[in-house]
């Protein structure tokens, strides 16, 4: 039996629309205050890189997904472009979305993020996924479990030893990381 088709970016992003727009806002409030960038353009920017993609999608959660990744990337690259630090400060905190707001420098936030989860991608693949769906997507237990094929209660086991994982990555001093 063949898999159908997944559907196409169009249509699934008239009908997340919203949800991703409230991704993208969040994303902003943990940028520096001042930025140009607004969550609507956050979402038509990543919804330009998905449309000319391939699609690699199954359904309404996994495009959701891909599209919080694709934002991630695209703030990623917007705060390199500002000339961000490669280190947090004042990280002191296993829990991220805290830890987000206790960072001295907003700018410094996204890179270091994206290269210690780059770093647990190379190691454990299915826990940086865990930390793209709860962080970057915003899923709930559920939903990332279910995006998954794990149970909520082996998702936050495998979410939390992920938080710890990169607390320690991200308190370590640059020279002591592997």
């Amino acid at each position: 039996m063949t898999r159908p088709d997944p559907p196409a970016p169009a249509e699934l992003a008239d009908q997340v629309y919203a949800e991703l727009k409230r991704l993208a806002a969040g994303y902003l409030r943990r940028e520096m205050p001042g930025q140009t960038l607004q969550a609507t353009a956050l979402v038509h920017e990543a919804y330009l890189r998905l449309a000319d993609a391939t699609p690699v999608w199954q359904d309404r959660n996994h495009f959701v997904a891909i599209a919080a990744r694709s934002m991630r990337q695209i703030l990623v690259d917007r705060a390199r472009a500002r000339g961000a630090a490669k280190r947090w400060a004042g990280l002191d905190r296993v829990s991220l979305h805290e830890s987000l707001h206790a960072a001295a420098d907003v700018d410094d936030m996204l890179p270091a993020l994206d290269e210690a989860l780059t770093r647990l991608e190379q190691i454990d693949p299915e826990h940086a996924r865990i930390v793209e769906l709860r962080f970057f997507a915003g899923l709930t237990v559920e939903e990332a479990a279910a995006a998954l094929g794990m149970s909520p209660a082996t998702l936050k086991r495998r979410w939390s030893l992920a938080r710890a994982w990169l607390h320690r990555e991200l308190t370590r001093p640059e020279g002591a990381r592997l």
